[in-house]
């Protein structure tokens, strides 16, 4: 079936979200942690984190507009630490429920039942369920005008990761922990691994 501009300006606002949230395939499944001036934590579900580099290892994200309070941004703002952390199976539930609005004084942690993890000195709070726990530290922000979106850039400093997925070439077993991927903003699916292939040459 063919869609052309004129569908989609006629779309309902939400079937235009959901049609091209999903429309671009797959996407990983994070919640990000943070800590505000107060010391209360924060945390929230995320479908948009990348990677963009290996050195160093830079990861990106995007932050919707800035036109009611995003308490993610202030406190990487306030702070400039975060976390990453992955969502497994057995507490997608737990996890989705951080999507909702609570107060900026209140802590998703406690509201969905998820732990709250300190490792060593690191300013922002980890998720103790999470086999991948990624530390970094705010380096950048790139506003994209055509939307109102803003892509954050973080550095990793440091990260914690269960030994028995990393493989002898260095990737990450991901299937293997049963971290799940995000359709959409709503839909979690499990993942399975296909195939590993070697470097590809002609």
């Amino acid at each position: 079936m063919l869609f052309n501009k004129n569908n989609f300006e006629a779309f309902e606002r939400r079937y235009r979200a959901n049609f091209f949230n999903t429309i671009s395939g797959f996407k990983s499944a994070n919640l990000i942690g943070t800590v505000n001036k107060n010391g209360i934590s924060n945390l929230a579900v995320f479908n948009s984190v990348v990677h963009l580099g290996a050195n160093p290892p830079l990861v990106g994200f995007i932050m919707r507009p800035l036109t009611v309070p995003r308490h993610t941004y202030d406190n990487i703002k306030a702070s400039s630490y975060y976390t990453i952390n992955s969502i497994q199976e057995d507490f997608i539930t737990k996890a989705h429920q951080s999507s909702a609005k609570y107060e900026k004084d209140e802590s998703e942690f406690e509201a969905v039942g998820l732990n709250q993890l300190q490792k060593s000195s690191f300013p922002a709070p980890y998720v103790k369920e999470s086999a991948i726990r990624l530390g970094l530290r705010y380096r950048n922000e790139y506003p994209i005008e055509e939307n109102g979106t803003i892509m954050i850039v973080g550095e990793i400093e440091e990260a914690f990761v269960s030994e028995e997925i990393i493989q002898p070439d260095g990737s990450i077993d991901l299937a293997a922990k049963k971290v799940v991927s995000i359709s959409g903003l709503d839909t979690y699916l499990g993942v399975k691994k296909l195939k590993k292939l070697p470097y590809a040459r002609p």
